[in-house]
């Protein structure tokens, strides 16, 4: 059954990244990026990458200040304690990724390819991910804040304690995605691609509701 909600729901308490008040500053153009190359307590600022190709690298309490990672292949990429600031990350490949207390705070994240990733204590706030990729992925108490995740794909995702506050859905792809106790009823959508397996449990406003009757072809008898 479906629940609906006319206020919004508790704030998410998300684990804020742990990053050191000194960083040291180094250009990704310099030192690159290669297989299993671990990254510590440093900065990345006003840089633009293309097509690079690494796996299994690690970034440990970074951050990346106005980065462009355009078509940048980081498959298995471990991200902790890491904070991305008006960076483009648009079809970069983060497919398996791990990331545990990271930001994406105003990032085009179009395309984005985090299937299979796991994430945990992140949140995405004021980002343009339309098109992003998050097949399969595994995630615990995320955020998409005034997110845009327009036609974005959640194909057969866990998703426990995620909140959708503020964000565009629109033809989001949820097939095969449990939403049960996820909060949707502050996303903006007029279509999703689910079930009503899918739903069964979801938390949605009472406009929402009318709207569903229309996506499932139901017909409400007065």
């Amino acid at each position: 059954m479906l629940s609906t909600s006319r206020t919004t729901s508790d704030s998410l308490k998300i684990t804020s990244p742990k990053i050191p008040r000194q960083l040291e500053p180094i250009l990704l153009t310099d030192c690159g990026i290669e297989d299993d190359a671990c990254f510590r307590q440093v900065i990345f600022q006003d840089e633009q990458i293309s097509y690079l190709n690494a796996n299994k690298a690690l970034f440990d309490q970074t951050v990346f200040q106005n980065v462009t990672l355009e078509h940048v292949s980081l498959k298995h990429v471990e991200l902790t304690d890491v904070v991305f600031n008006h960076c483009d990350l648009s079809n970069a490949d983060f497919s398996d990724a791990i990331i545990h207390r990271a930001q994406f705070n105003h990032c085009k994240i179009l395309g984005l390819d985090l299937t299979a990733a796991t994430i945990r204590n992140t949140s995405f706030n004021h980002c343009t991910g339309d098109y992003a990729a998050l097949r399969f992925a595994n995630m615990k108490q995320v955020s998409f804040r005034s997110t845009s995740l327009l036609k974005s794909d959640f194909y057969h995702s866990e998703l426990y304690k995620v909140e959708f506050d503020e964000a565009i859905i629109d033809q989001a792809q949820f097939s095969g995605t449990k939403l049960a106790g996820i909060d949707l009823s502050r996303a903006d959508f007029h279509n999703l691609g689910c079930t009503l397996e899918d739903l069964k449990g979801c938390i949605i406003s009472p406009a929402q509701a009318i709207l569903f009757t229309k996506i499932f072809g139901l017909v409400v008898k007065e």
